[in-house]
């Protein structure tokens, strides 16, 4: 995600990294950059305009004169403004004080509302909650139908009514199933057009006012950019929505909606879709973004991911392998069917620090299809190859197990360059998990103890 602004705006902090010393010609050379950047990445005009107005008037100034490293002190200014331009802080469903807790889900035909209800519901289960799901959409052929194989999907029961073609009813109704039922939280999928329009919200306004929720979520598609943002004002105007969704953000090379949504309708992201998975939606932190759009990695966010996706007992072996040099390529495929929980490689290396940018995570590409073509390259090896590949894979080697395993040598070669990669990613994950739990900024946690 914000592929091309990341990388823009990492190569322009290398280049003020490089000076000794920055004069305000310096600065305002980067900020340029960083302006052509943003508009590009759609960014709507008067949020960037403000935005580069307040990085000048504290970068060039007594703030910066003073830093002993003033090219690190204008990037820290600029983690700061980012973060505070997409919100400042993560922003949670408002639950009720007594439950069911209800969530309209609203947006427009196209933004993956329905899925988006579906992983919304696994999320919360996830935090604890007894979710019910609402089928109100009435009008798209097999709306109803899609919610409910996704229910199944993740045994979350989905309320209905065949036949009943009036959303309002069916969103009561589900309501009321809730407080019978105990459910604590009822997510109501609602009805999307191709374009806003007045028979539309004359129905969510109606439906507003009978089921009185507790939270109305605007779901739309980060990869539409400022055209999302315009969706955003108006349906707020209209509903008073609570929050916004931007689904589809792992496509989107640009970022122009996240940067752009806050500062211009003023609600905030609350959560962004990263894939297409049922458990690919996260809850939104601006300062982790803007740390992952710099090109300073998510340590949170992996740490998180992997306490919730790994065996423990079997990360605590692998780290005691890692510290002996005791890593095989056994260890490697056992570690790519544990990553591959996390998501995209590329997402997942995105997350450390030091592999974050752009450039470096070009030659590191690995999907879930090729898994099954580097299962089949090690299963080619013997023991000694699998332990020791550094040390006892030669040519001849090389060439026997490309055509045991239906490859090319350069695939192999490329197997043990990505092999070698992990083994880095591996030692700078423990180093960083260890620097974290020293400076007092995390807890300990049983993923890595």
């Amino acid at each position: 995600m914000f592929a091309s602004l990341a990388e823009r705006l990492q190569e322009t902090f290398r280049k003020l990294k490089g000076k000794g010393r920055l004069t305000e010609s310096d600065v305002n050379e980067a900020l340029r950059e960083v302006r052509l950047a943003l508009l590009e990445a759609d960014v709507n005009f008067k949020v960037v305009k403000d935005f580069i107005s307040k990085i000048k008037e504290r970068a060039i100034g007594q703030e910066l004169l003073e830093s002993l490293n003033p090219a690190q002190h204008v990037i820290k200014i600029v983690h700061e403004e980012l973060t505070a331009l997409m919100g400042g802080q993560n922003s949670k469903i408002n639950l009720a004080p007594k439950p069911p807790t209800i969530v309209m889900m609203v947006g427009l035909n196209g933004a993956g509302k329905t899925t988006t209800a579906a992983k919304l519901a696994n999320l919360q289960r996830k935090q604890g909650r007894r979710p019910l799901l609402a089928a109100a959409d009435v009008y798209r052929p097999a709306a109803v139908k899609q919610l409910e194989v996704l229910g199944s999907q993740l045994n979350i029961p989905v309320f209905t009514i065949p036949e009943q073609k009036n959303p309002v009813l069916i969103a009561q109704a589900a309501v009321e199933s809730a407080l019978t039922g105990g459910r604590d939280i009822v997510i109501i999928d609602t009805a999307g057009r191709q374009e806003v329009n007045e028979e539309l919200m004359a129905e969510l306004e109606n439906m507003k006012e009978v089921v009185g929720p507790h939270e109305i979520l605007l779901v739309v598609d980060a990869m539409t950019g400022q055209a999302a943002v315009n969706v955003a004002e108006t349906f707020d105007s209209r509903l008073g929505v609570a929050g916004v969704v931007l689904t589809k953000l792992d496509g989107d090379t640009r970022g122009g909606a996240a940067l752009s949504v806050r500062s211009v309708t003023g609600k905030p992201i609350k959560f962004i879709g990263v894939g297409e998975k049922l458990d690919a939606l996260e809850p939104f932190h601006p300062e982790r973004m803007a740390e992952r759009i710099l090109g300073m990695g998510d340590m949170l966010t992996l740490i998180e991911k992997a306490q919730e996706n790994f065996n423990a007992e079997k990360m605590a072996e692998m780290q005691k392998k890692i510290k002996s040099m005791d890593f095989t390529l056994d260890d490697f495929l056992d570690q790519l069917s544990q990553v591959k929980k996390l998501g995209p490689l590329e997402q997942v290396l995105g997350m450390i620090p030091g592999l974050g940018g752009a450039k470096k995570l070009k030659d590191i590409k690995l999907d879930e299809k090729e898994l099954v073509i580097v299962e089949a390259m090690i299963n080619s090896m013997t023991p000694a190859e699998r332990n020791e590949p550094e040390r006892v894979l030669n040519g001849s080697r090389k060439r026997r197990i490309a055509r045991g395993s239906g490859v090319t040598v350069q695939d192999v070669n490329r197997l043990l360059k990505q092999f070698e990669q992990t083994k880095k990613m591996m030692k700078q994950l423990l180093g960083m998990e260890k620097a974290l739990k020293k400076g007092g900024k995390m807890p300990k946690n049983p993923f890595f103890d």
